[in-house]
C-alpha cells in the first residue's frame, strides 16, 4: 500500500515537473519571423502615432486613409473623448491560435482601460485586423447584457401591439367594403329604374308620334287612322 502510494506520489511531481518545462516564456518564440518585442514596439507605436495625431492629420487620413485605419482614428476619438486622454501601457500577450496570431496591448486611459488588437495570418505575418476597445468589468456587461435584453423584450411586445392594432382595424375595413359594396348596388339599383322609366318616357312618345301620324295620313287618304298599322319608326 505504501509502495502504490509512493509511485502515485512520484509520478505527480513527474507531470507538474513536464508541466513547468512545457509552459515557454512568450518574450523568446519566434513568431514567424517576428518577436514578441517586435509585435509590442508595433502596438505601442500605433498608440503613440493616435496620442501625437494632429487635426491636421487626422483630417487627411479620414479623407484618404484605409476603411480600417479609419474606424482605428474614430474608435481612439470616441473613447479619449467618453475616457479620458492615455495615460501608460499595461500588459501586452501574443495568443496563436491555428492560423491564426493576435497580439494584445492594454492602455490605462483616465477613466478606463482600453485594449488595441492586431490580427495577424500567421504563414505570412500580415494584419487582418485592428481593433481598439474599452475594457469593462464583469458587472458592467452583466448590466449591459441585461438592459439588451430588456430593449429586446420592449421592441418585441411594441411590434406584437402594432400587429394586434392593424388587426383589429380589419374590422373597420370590411365595413367601408360593405358600404361601398351597398352604394354600388344601390346605384345600380338607380341606374336599371332610370333606364326604365326613360324607356316607359320613349314608349310614350312613340305612341303619341304613331297617332299623329296615322291621323295625318287619315286626313290625306280621306279615310278613318283605325285602318292603319305602323310597323316601325326610324329616328334620324
Amino acid at each position: 500500500m505504501k509502495k502504490k502510494i509512493f509511485l502515485i506520489a512520484v509520478l505527480c511531481l513527474c507531470m507538474l515537473g513536464l508541466a513547468a518545462c512545457s509552459k515557454t516564456d512568450p518574450t523568446t518564440v519566434d513568431y514567424n519571423g517576428r518577436s514578441y518585442d517586435e509585435l509590442q514596439a508595433e502596438c505601442q507605436s500605433t498608440v503613440q502615432a493616435l496620442v501625437s495625431m494632429s487635426d491636421e492629420d487626422k483630417a487627411y487620413i479620414l479623407a484618404s486613409g484605409s476603411e480600417e485605419i479609419v474606424n482605428l482614428v474614430n474608435n481612439w476619438d470616441e473613447l479619449t473623448a467618453e475616457y479620458g486622454a492615455f495615460v501608460e501601457f499595461g500588459d501586452f500577450k501574443v495568443v496563436k491560435s491555428g492560423k491564426t496570431l493576435t497580439a494584445e496591448q492594454t492602455l490605462q486611459l483616465t477613466d478606463r482601460k482600453a485594449i488595441l488588437t492586431y490580427v495577424y495570418t500567421y504563414y505570412n505575418m500580415q494584419v487582418e485586423g485592428i481593433t481598439l476597445d474599452a475594457v469593462y468589468s464583469t458587472g458592467e456587461k452583466m448590466g449591459k447584457a441585461g438592459l439588451n435584453t430588456i430593449m429586446g423584450i420592449l421592441i418585441v411586445f411594441v411590434v406584437l401591439i402594432l400587429i394586434s392594432l392593424i388587426i383589429s382595424c380589419f374590422k373597420f375595413l370590411s365595413v367601408f367594403e360593405k358600404k361601398e359594396a351597398k352604394s354600388t348596388e344601390d346605384a345600380g339599383k338607380d341606374t336599371v329604374v332610370t333606364q326604365i322609366v326613360q324607356r316607359e318616357a320613349q314608349q310614350q312618345d312613340d305612341t303619341e308620334l304613331i297617332a299623329v301620324i296615322a291621323a295625318a295620313i287619315a286626313a290625306a287618304e280621306g279615310t278613318s287612322p283605325d285602318g292603319f298599322v305602323v310597323r316601325s319608326i326610324r329616328r334620324r
